[in-house]
């Protein structure tokens, strides 16, 4: 799972499979790229940064609706445009679900309690499995610990909350940390910004964000 703020955009390669699901007030930009010009360009789903140069060359070829490449100026911009998908910088917002149904049975319980401080033991029962086995499934899986997997979770939760507006303490107190200061340490962690940089990035100016269908295209959001 993907979680796509704005500033950020999600490429996502030719034939992949997918549905959206839009959290909150948000206008959503898509680009759509032909498998032939997508040769050579990441060829697995990745989140990447969306730079003022970036937002504003989506925005202008969305204002043309679709660009021919008979028309020398069009080409231009269209090489531009992959140009700049090729080399956007990635950020770590991937939320990998393990396959195991009983494992994906507690990922969900985790995801929808992100802010409870209970211990997994009761979660854990109502999946059937034992703990041991679904440590060994998220681990396997996911390539996290269902502890790691819970943290980051919550971290990418606070994202898009941070992203919507929220206060650096409603974002840490909804994803289950106490300490603001905590919550901070690990955000810039999984991140490398604070919260606070990660929110003002996200608000100045209004920003893109991207999503996709069958072909591999780009989209971008930005919040009213």
């Amino acid at each position: 799972m993907w979680i796509t703020p704005p500033t950020r955009a999600i490429w996502i390669p030719p034939a992949t499979e997918h549905e959206i699901e839009v959290k909150g007030q948000a206008a959503l930009r898509t680009l759509y790229v032909s498998p032939e010009r997508a040769r050579g360009t990441a060829s697995s789903v990745r989140a990447l940064e969306v730079v003022p140069l970036f937002r504003e060359l989506i925005l202008h070829v969305v204002s043309i609706a679709m660009l021919d490449p008979l028309h020398p100026e069009h080409e231009r911009l269209a090489a531009v445009l992959m140009d700049l998908i090729g080399s956007a910088r990635e950020m770590d917002l991937v939320l990998p679900l393990p396959r195991d149904p009983r494992a994906l049975r507690l990922a969900q319980a985790l995801r929808c309690a992100l802010g409870d401080k209970q211990s997994l033991g009761p979660l854990v029962i109502d999946t059937g499995a034992s703990l041991r086995t679904l440590q060994r499934c998220f681990v396997e899986e996911t390539g996290l610990t269902i502890e790691s997997w819970r943290q980051k979770a919550r971290l990418v939760s606070s994202a898009a909350e941070l992203s919507l507006g929220a206060s650096v303490l409603r974002a840490s107190a909804a994803c289950g940390y106490e300490s603001s200061s905590a919550f901070s340490a690990a955000f810039r962690k999984q991140f490398g910004v604070t919260p606070r940089q990660f929110r003002l990035a996200s608000h100045s100016p209004p920003a893109p964000r991207l999503s996709s269908d069958l072909k591999s295209h780009v989209a971008a959001a930005e919040h009213h």
